[in-house]
Protein backbone atom coordinates (compact mmCIF):
# COMPACT_ATOMS: atom_id res chain seq x y z
CA UNK A 1 0.00 0.00 0.00
CA UNK A 2 1.33 3.57 -0.74
CA UNK A 3 2.04 5.64 2.20
CA UNK A 4 -0.36 8.06 0.30
CA UNK A 5 -3.20 6.32 1.37
CA UNK A 6 -2.49 7.04 4.71
CA UNK A 7 -3.12 9.97 6.98
CA UNK A 8 -2.33 11.48 9.99
CA UNK A 9 -4.67 12.91 12.64
CA UNK A 10 -3.29 15.56 15.30
CA UNK A 11 -3.05 19.18 16.53
CA UNK A 12 -0.03 20.11 15.20
CA UNK A 13 1.02 21.56 18.76
CA UNK A 14 4.79 21.65 19.54
CA UNK A 15 6.04 18.31 21.08
CA UNK A 16 4.23 15.39 20.26
CA UNK A 17 2.42 16.56 18.02
CA UNK A 18 5.09 18.37 15.64
CA UNK A 19 7.02 15.22 15.69
CA UNK A 20 4.03 13.29 14.65
CA UNK A 21 3.71 16.01 11.56
CA UNK A 22 7.77 15.77 10.75
CA UNK A 23 7.81 11.89 10.65
CA UNK A 24 4.44 11.82 8.26
CA UNK A 25 5.63 14.21 6.39
CA UNK A 26 8.90 12.48 6.07
CA UNK A 27 7.36 9.43 4.99
CA UNK A 28 5.15 10.83 2.43
CA UNK A 29 2.03 10.71 4.73
CA UNK A 30 -0.83 13.27 4.33
CA UNK A 31 -1.31 14.92 7.80
CA UNK A 32 -4.59 16.67 8.64
CA UNK A 33 -3.75 19.04 11.42
CA UNK A 34 -7.06 20.75 13.57
CA UNK A 35 -7.43 23.71 15.24
CA UNK A 36 -9.39 26.76 16.18
CA UNK A 37 -9.15 30.33 16.09
CA UNK A 38 -6.76 31.93 18.71
CA UNK A 39 -5.07 28.29 18.42
CA UNK A 40 -1.38 28.54 17.47
CA UNK A 41 0.59 25.10 16.16
CA UNK A 42 3.80 24.29 15.62
CA UNK A 43 2.93 22.55 12.24
CA UNK A 44 1.12 24.52 9.42
CA UNK A 45 1.06 21.65 7.47
CA UNK A 46 -3.04 20.72 5.93
CA UNK A 47 -4.99 22.92 9.13
CA UNK A 48 -8.63 22.40 9.34
CA UNK A 49 -10.18 25.55 11.14
CA UNK A 50 -12.70 24.06 13.44
CA UNK A 51 -15.85 26.88 13.16
CA UNK A 52 -17.96 27.02 16.27
CA UNK A 53 -20.26 24.32 14.77
CA UNK A 54 -17.66 21.88 14.15
CA UNK A 55 -16.11 22.28 17.73
CA UNK A 56 -20.06 21.64 18.71
CA UNK A 57 -19.87 18.36 17.23
CA UNK A 58 -17.22 17.09 19.76
CA UNK A 59 -19.11 18.85 22.78
CA UNK A 60 -18.96 17.01 25.89
CA UNK A 61 -20.31 17.89 29.41
CA UNK A 62 -16.97 18.68 31.69
CA UNK A 63 -18.84 16.46 34.19
CA UNK A 64 -18.43 13.94 31.98
CA UNK A 65 -15.11 14.74 30.97
CA UNK A 66 -14.11 14.98 35.06
CA UNK A 67 -15.48 11.86 35.74
CA UNK A 68 -14.45 9.71 32.88
CA UNK A 69 -10.64 11.17 33.86
CA UNK A 70 -11.13 10.89 37.28
CA UNK A 71 -9.81 14.63 38.00
CA UNK A 72 -11.27 18.36 37.63
CA UNK A 73 -10.91 21.02 35.74
CA UNK A 74 -10.79 25.00 37.13
CA UNK A 75 -10.59 26.18 33.23
CA UNK A 76 -13.34 24.46 31.91
CA UNK A 77 -13.75 27.12 29.09
CA UNK A 78 -10.39 27.15 27.95
CA UNK A 79 -9.97 23.90 27.50
CA UNK A 80 -13.33 22.75 26.10
CA UNK A 81 -12.63 23.75 22.90
CA UNK A 82 -8.86 21.19 23.50
CA UNK A 83 -11.30 18.59 24.02
CA UNK A 84 -13.50 19.55 21.54
CA UNK A 85 -10.79 19.38 19.19
CA UNK A 86 -8.87 16.50 20.10
CA UNK A 87 -12.35 14.85 19.66
CA UNK A 88 -12.32 15.46 15.73
CA UNK A 89 -8.93 13.96 15.37
CA UNK A 90 -9.30 10.57 17.23
CA UNK A 91 -12.62 10.61 15.39
CA UNK A 92 -10.92 10.84 12.11
CA UNK A 93 -7.82 8.80 13.03
CA UNK A 94 -8.86 5.44 13.74
CA UNK A 95 -6.05 3.95 15.19
CA UNK A 96 -4.61 6.06 18.30
CA UNK A 97 -1.20 7.04 19.16
CA UNK A 98 -0.31 9.40 22.52
CA UNK A 99 2.93 10.24 23.98
CA UNK A 100 2.23 11.00 27.87
CA UNK A 101 2.24 9.28 31.24
CA UNK A 102 0.33 6.62 32.48
CA UNK A 103 -0.85 7.17 35.82
CA UNK A 104 -1.90 4.70 38.61
CA UNK A 105 -5.83 5.08 37.71
CA UNK A 106 -4.71 4.03 34.29
CA UNK A 107 -5.84 7.02 32.67
CA UNK A 108 -3.46 9.12 30.50
CA UNK A 109 -1.97 12.61 32.01
CA UNK A 110 -3.27 16.11 30.87
CA UNK A 111 -5.28 16.88 27.65
CA UNK A 112 -3.98 13.84 26.23
CA UNK A 113 -5.65 11.51 28.28
CA UNK A 114 -8.79 12.38 27.17
CA UNK A 115 -7.89 11.11 23.60
CA UNK A 116 -6.81 8.26 25.06
CA UNK A 117 -10.36 7.92 27.02
CA UNK A 118 -12.13 9.13 23.88
CA UNK A 119 -10.10 5.95 21.64
CA UNK A 120 -11.00 3.52 24.88
CA UNK A 121 -14.86 4.74 24.64
CA UNK A 122 -15.20 4.42 20.50
CA UNK A 123 -13.39 0.85 20.96
CA UNK A 124 -10.28 2.09 18.83
CA UNK A 125 -7.06 0.20 18.97
CA UNK A 126 -4.73 2.45 21.57
CA UNK A 127 -1.09 2.93 22.25
CA UNK A 128 0.85 5.37 24.68
CA UNK A 129 4.34 5.88 24.97
CA UNK A 130 4.90 6.03 28.63
CA UNK A 131 7.45 8.67 29.11
CA UNK A 132 8.47 7.55 32.70
CA UNK A 133 8.74 3.87 31.68
CA UNK A 134 10.07 4.71 28.35
CA UNK A 135 8.09 1.96 26.93
CA UNK A 136 4.96 1.53 24.88
CA UNK A 137 1.57 -0.11 26.02
CA UNK A 138 -1.22 -1.03 24.20
CA UNK A 139 -4.99 -0.97 25.79
CA UNK A 140 -6.52 -4.44 25.66
CA UNK A 141 -9.19 -6.24 27.52
CA UNK A 142 -9.32 -3.41 30.08
CA UNK A 143 -5.45 -3.03 30.65
CA UNK A 144 -2.48 -1.63 29.59
CA UNK A 145 0.17 -4.14 28.45
CA UNK A 146 3.43 -3.52 26.97
CA UNK A 147 3.52 -3.54 23.38
CA UNK A 148 5.91 -2.64 19.87
CA UNK A 149 3.20 -1.33 18.21
CA UNK A 150 2.49 -0.33 14.38
CA UNK A 151 0.66 1.77 12.33
CA UNK A 152 -1.83 -0.75 10.88
CA UNK A 153 -4.82 1.29 9.68
CA UNK A 154 -5.21 4.08 6.68
CA UNK A 155 -6.47 6.61 9.86
CA UNK A 156 -4.41 7.21 12.53
CA UNK A 157 -4.08 10.11 15.24
CA UNK A 158 -1.15 10.88 16.48
CA UNK A 159 -1.13 13.25 19.53
CA UNK A 160 0.91 13.84 23.07
CA UNK A 161 2.40 16.23 25.48
CA UNK A 162 4.02 19.07 24.30
CA UNK A 163 6.29 18.16 27.21
CA UNK A 164 8.24 15.66 24.67
CA UNK A 165 11.57 13.75 26.09
CA UNK A 166 14.01 12.58 24.14
CA UNK A 167 12.73 9.07 24.42
CA UNK A 168 9.18 10.12 23.67
CA UNK A 169 10.54 11.47 19.76
CA UNK A 170 12.47 8.64 19.39
CA UNK A 171 9.51 6.40 20.20
CA UNK A 172 7.55 8.50 17.80
CA UNK A 173 10.46 8.17 14.87
CA UNK A 174 10.67 3.76 15.66
CA UNK A 175 6.95 3.83 15.31
CA UNK A 176 7.34 5.40 12.26
CA UNK A 177 10.20 3.28 11.07
CA UNK A 178 8.55 0.13 12.32
CA UNK A 179 5.40 0.69 10.34
CA UNK A 180 6.83 1.80 6.77
CA UNK A 181 10.68 1.29 6.18
CA UNK A 182 10.53 -1.93 3.68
Amino acid sequence: MSNKKYSLYSGGLKGAEETFGECAEKYGINEINFSFEGHTCSRDKNITMLSDVDLKKGNISMEIVSARMGRRYAQADKIRKVFQTIFHMVNKGYQVFAIGWIQSDQTVKGGTGWGVELAKFFNRPVSVFDQTENKWYTWEKNEWKQDNPKILHETFCGTGTRNLSDEGKKAIEDLFNRSFEA
